[in-house]
């Protein structure tokens, strides 16, 4: 199921053109100087992956898809799992500390994330590079180039897990501003929060290290990362310039963010997995499905591989004519991570059950018609309408069916008991409630 883009992705040859195109960069050191480099040589880069947890959720998809294209025009992607950095943990982004977790749970975690990189991506597993024994002042080595249209990982528990703590700020602590790094966007929410730890302040300084160590051991020429990483990446771009007079180069991408500002990939049940035992097929395809019209195109261009001018005809449409976009959307992202033949599963499924056809289990869905006007203003409640098409016996059972997880509006989970149904949830004048795996119920507004 390794990624596939197809040759029409975009009518450019150098991969910068064809990120831009897309609106997925944010931020470059050198712009003018990346886009040269990437058109005139074939070169390795990498992006951090810190093992938080035992599974990638759809936060990483983009990077994923960042090595995807660079695999695609020739370069070599390397995937750095953060098993020396997870131990002290990035407060980008961050309102608390990261919970500390021991070296058994991380290891664990760092395997379970090239597990589900080797699902998306070609690895030459034969590369294997050496730290030296002091690499703060040695060079590491490799056994040879990594092999053309592969990826490679390396973990930075390597390195950094032994350091002499004393050499290391001696070295690489000297390199930094304090007066700068307080103006990094990471610190500044954090200690405006009064909650920035001493602890914390030390990521920037190893994140900036790694770079540095794989830019001096085996020719590394670039840093990407999502944006809430560019005072990181601009702390290695720096410590290549101090120590070594190095140029490196370093870019970020949009993060994955609706029109209103929030964070993408978030449901009721907590973070949009990219496993499928984490996530079921279904619910993820769903949750494409049901994005807003107005976050459409941003995720077509950034998360399918469908050429521009395709993008722009799907979503140049307007009200009920964007649905078919967003079939188009849901299918693509659950096909790159789930393969084609889920994808369509998913999406016969869906059309089975939101468009008046039936469920599996349960043949015809019942369809109940309600007047329109309940759904003005403030809408009507969930529990109550559950009463009204008989789903429940009363408005207890139905707070409590809601309250224990039982429920769902349109195939999203809802767990607030004071949950109300307006007329934004109606797609084409219908709205579907479940309650429990098999009975169902479609609201139709008349």
């Amino acid at each position: 199921m390794l990624i596939q883009i197809p040759d029409n992705v975009s009518e450019f040859t150098n991969v910068y053109d064809v990120l831009e195109e897309r609106g997925l960069i944010e931020n470059c050191t050198d712009p003018e100087g990346m886009r040269n480099l990437l058109g005139s040589e074939k070169i390795k880069f990498y992006v951090g992956f810190d093992p938080t947890a035992d599974c990638l959720h759809v936060g990483h998809l983009i990077q994923i898809i960042i090595f995807a294209y660079f695999l695609k025009y020739g370069h070599t992607p390397v995937a750095l799992i953060g098993g020396g950095t997870v131990m002290v943990g990035d407060p980008s982004g961050r309102n608390d500390m990261r919970r500390m977790m021991d070296v058994e749970e991380i290891d664990a975690n760092g395997r379970a994330f090239k597990d589900l990189f080797d699902r998306f991506l070609p690895f030459d597993d034969e590369w294997q590079y050496t730290p030296a024994e002091d690499s703060l002042f040695e060079k590491g080595t490799t056994n040879r180039e990594p092999l053309p249209g592969k990826a490679v990982s390396v973990n930075n528990a390597h390195w950094l897990r032994h350091l002499d703590y004393i050499q290391f700020v001696r070295r690489i602590g000297t390199c930094f501003n304090v007066p700068e790094m307080l103006r990094a966007e990471s610190f500044k929410r954090r200690i405006a929060q009064g909650g920035l730890t001493f602890f914390e302040f030390n990521y920037m300084l190893m994140q900036g290290y790694d770079f540095y160590v794989m830019a001096r051991d085996f020719g590394l020429k670039a840093q990407f990362g999502g944006s809430d990483q560019w005072s990181n990446i601009i702390a290695g771009v720096n410590i290549n310039k101090k120590l070594d007079n190095r140029e490196v180069f370093g870019m970020t991408f949009s993060l994955l963010t609706k029109s209103d500002g929030e964070k993408m990939g978030k449901t009721a049940g907590g973070a949009l997995w990219l496993d499928e035992n984490r996530i079921p097929v279904f619910d993820f395809y769903q949750y494409w499905r049901n994005v807003a019209d107005a976050d459409v195109e941003k995720c077509l261009r950034m998360l399918t591989f469908l050429p521009m001018a395709e993008i722009r005809e799907l979503t140049s449409v307007e009200g009920a004519e964007m649905n078919k976009a967003k079939e188009r959307l849901a299918f693509e992202i659950t096909k790159i991570v789930h393969g084609e033949e889920k994808a369509k599963k998913a999406m016969e499924d869906s059309r089975a059950i939101f468009m008046g056809g039936k469920d599996a289990a349960s043949g015809n869905i019942p369809e109940e018609e309600c007047d329109k006007s309940l759904f003005e203003g403030e809408g009507m409640g969930l529990a109550a309408l559950m009463k009204e098409v008989g789903l429940v016996s009363s408005n207890g059972e139905g707070l409590r069916t809601i309250e224990q997880g039982g429920v769902k509006l349109n195939d999203e989970p809802v767990t607030d008991k004071r949950r109300v149904v307006t007329l934004d949830d109606f797609k084409d004048g219908k709205a579907v409630i479940q309650k429990g795996k098999k009975k169902f119920v479609a609201v139709v507004l008349k």
